[in-house]
């Protein structure tokens, strides 16, 4: 199944992660969320996935999001 990676810059806590999680996992073709604190990171999986959907869903969740890692 498809995957990108995104850094995300300012979460700090599990309330950030579910917060973001939450955002992300409405973007159409989307089917997990895996969202890593320690590192800054955001993996998505699923199926036709949408660069800018997923970042402005970052953005709407109130983080930055940096160029996607490739997996």
């Amino acid at each position: 199944m498809p995957q990108k990676q995104y850094n995300v810059t300012g979460m700090s806590c599990e309330h950030c992660a579910a917060s973001v999680r939450e955002e992300v996992s409405e973007v159409p073709g989307v089917s997990d969320v895996v969202v890593d604190v320690a590192t800054n990171s955001v993996t998505v999986h699923g199926t036709e996935l949408d660069d800018g959907r997923l970042r402005a869903a970052i953005v709407e969740a109130g983080y930055g999001v940096t160029d996607p890692v490739h997996v």
